[in-house]
């Protein structure tokens, strides 16, 4: 159970209302375990006496007693559940702030399904366990010790007797234990399964529909619903045995209480009303065991679900922030790459990226081009430290961007990924994602550059129009569009654009890469432009083309440069646009393959 206490730390903010619980809860049990008593003080000196004020005096003491039992739970219970949601909640913001401090490598580790289960199931889980140890959990124990103690005070022969079962009790406990929690964990683990194809399915389908396959992810889902169903089974069964054996131990024990006790009332050594109270008392001692016992599988669950939740909450983010954080006092937005060289954790096959090498000065715009799986995407993502180098180093303005303070450098840089997430909130609001105080003046020239104007003025309710979760109403260009705003709109010094026009139509694209121009022109200060592209046609008039090869830098210069050095451009270039000028193939020889040594 040591991740389940380690997560009790979460419940410090609630300490005084915890501590006010528990007390509540030893003044219930108090007012309980006075009830045997006070039955045993109306059988002898009011029953078998014949002393009618004696039972009215006792029975209105009992019916205090059960009301101060029930105000006390009633107390109990209100702090009980407002410390255990205070909990949960707690636990739940720790564990999304934890995902934001992540890396891109980290999140590659992680899959959302997963990580959806361990902020909802399991942590419902850790709660629940929580609340029923300010009330059950810990109403047990001290049950058990009140009613021990006057079990031995009011008989020690069934005292002694009770003590010959406690062993079996423990045997029994601890084998179900011990068996329960990792069959909880498999629980856990297939609902990850299962929960990460239902948010497969459901983001996907589209996908699904459009390829017919909505019979073969239904059987994935089915698998995946099948094994759970399985597991819980498997679960449930062993509850079912043990519940059941642990409920005939403990009657076992009454039943051998009343043939003692009966025996030793007749033979004169107990009162009836001792005996009825030696019953009692037994019963308060076992019952609670039962109780303790019902709630191992929940626990099991719970400490199971608790190694879960720490192992995101334990995890190092593994793009970490410099000791000494470095804010430069007038940042220009010069990139470059020295020697830079890169592979995915855990990824044993060859470097990404190798002896990458190259500068991007402010105003610049350089492209990169390449086959698909060159390396593309994961050069411009070294940039904001999406992902840090595994050899040689990227800076900003000539310093390592590892020492600098990752919310000034973020801040400088715009980026428009290729995948062009969106949110389930206004166009407006999309835009000013990166920027919540910015103008409408400025939000409306950012939209009006990236040609989001034309489409969002037509919306219901224009740029107030809420677009759905991912953007969902949106098309795929018109997402694009959108995220090319958001880059914008953050004036940065280096804008990235990681494939963001694929969806465009040429000519929406030519308009867009004129309102850049304009509007970066008429910014302050010069904006370096690095953008990755699959179309030929997008780079073209780029001041500098990187064209990468198996994460190597193939070739380097400017497209008429390249169309007579480069053959892997020329094929490139070939691939998309046909026949390569004639005017161009006569500098091949002259440019040698020197030019392409970027």
């Amino acid at each position: 159970m040591k991740s389940l206490m380690r997560l009790y730390a979460f419940l410090r903010p609630y300490r005084g209302r915890s501590i006010a619980a528990l007390l509540l809860l030893v003044g219930m049990v108090v007012a309980d375990l006075l009830i045997p008593r006070l039955t045993q003080r109306i059988i002898d000196q009011g029953i078998l006496q014949n002393d009618f004020h004696v039972v009215l005096t006792t029975a209105l003491v009992m019916l205090g007693a059960s009301l101060v039992s029930a105000a006390f739970a009633l107390a109990n219970n209100f702090l009980s559940v407002s410390a255990a949601m205070g909990f949960g909640a707690d636990v739940r913001g720790a564990l999304m702030r934890k995902v934001q401090t992540f890396s891109f490598g980290n999140l590659d580790q992680l899959q959302t399904g997963a990580l959806i289960v361990r902020s909802t199931s399991d942590v419902n889980a850790v709660q629940m366990i929580v609340l029923l140890s300010l009330r059950i959990l810990t109403r047990g124990p001290i049950w058990i010790l009140g009613a021990v103690v006057l079990l031995v005070l009011t008989s020690h022969r069934l005292a002694l007797m009770m003590a010959g079962f406690v062993p079996l009790i423990v045997l029994l406990v601890w084998l179900f234990a011990r068996k329960i929690r990792p069959m909880y964990l498999g629980v856990q683990q297939v609902l990850d399964r299962l929960n990460t194809v239902l948010q497969e399915n459901l983001a996907g389908v589209r996908v699904v529909k459009a390829f017919v396959r909505a019979d073969r992810e239904a059987a994935r889902f089915d698998a995946a619903n099948e094994l759970l169903m399985d597991r819980t089974t498997r679960v449930a069964q062993v509850l079912a045995v043990f519940m059941p054996t642990m409920l005939l131990v403990v009657n076992l024990a009454i039943a051998g209480a009343v043939w003692i006790g009966g025996w030793t009332a007749l033979s004169g050594g107990m009162t009836v009303g001792e005996v009825v109270a030696a019953i009692n008392y037994l019963s308060f001692a076992l019952f609670p065991l039962l109780m303790l016992a019902g709630m191992l599988g929940p626990l099991a669950s719970a400490d199971a679900s608790a190694s879960r939740i720490l192992e995101i909450l334990d995890a190092e983010p593994q793009v970490r922030p410099p000791v000494i954080a470095r804010r430069l006092p007038a940042p220009r937005g010069r990139i470059a790459f020295e020697d830079v060289g890169f592979r995915y954790a855990g990824n044993g096959a060859e470097p990404v990226l190798s002896e990458v090498s190259f500068v991007a000065e402010p105003g610049e715009t350089v492209a990169v081009v390449g086959a698909t799986g060159a390396g593309k995407s994961t050069l411009i993502h070294l940039i904001p430290r999406f992902y840090d180098v595994t050899a040689g180093r990227v800076t900003f303005d000539g310093v390592d961007v590892r020492e600098l303070d990752l919310g000034f450098l973020r801040g400088q840089i715009g980026v428009a990924l290729q995948d062009a997430l969106l949110f389930g909130r206004s166009v407006r609001d999309n835009i000013r994602y990166g920027r919540a105080d910015a103008p409408d003046a400025e939000v409306l020239a950012a939209a009006r550059a990236a040609q989001v104007h034309e489409f969002a003025a037509e919306l219901p309710q224009g740029y107030d129009t809420v677009i759905g979760p991912r953007g969902v109403t949106l098309s795929g260009g018109q997402r694009q569009r959108v995220a090319i705003a958001r880059a914008l709109l953050v004036r940065p010094k280096v804008l990235i654009l990681d494939d963001s026009t694929s969806a465009l139509d040429a000519e929406t694209e030519v308009r867009l890469q004129d309102a850049l121009d304009r509007l970066i022109a008429e910014s302050r200060g010069a904006t370096t432009r690095i953008i990755v592209a699959q179309r030929i046609s997008t780079v073209l008039l780029a001041d500098r083309i990187l064209v990468l090869d198996h994460g190597r830098i193939a070739a380097a210069g400017p497209h008429r440069e390249l169309l007579g050095s480069s053959e892997v451009y020329r094929d490139i270039y070939r691939s998309q646009l046909g026949t390569v000028p004639k005017q161009t193939m006569g500098t091949a020889g002259a440019a040698g393959g020197g030019a392409g040594r970027g």
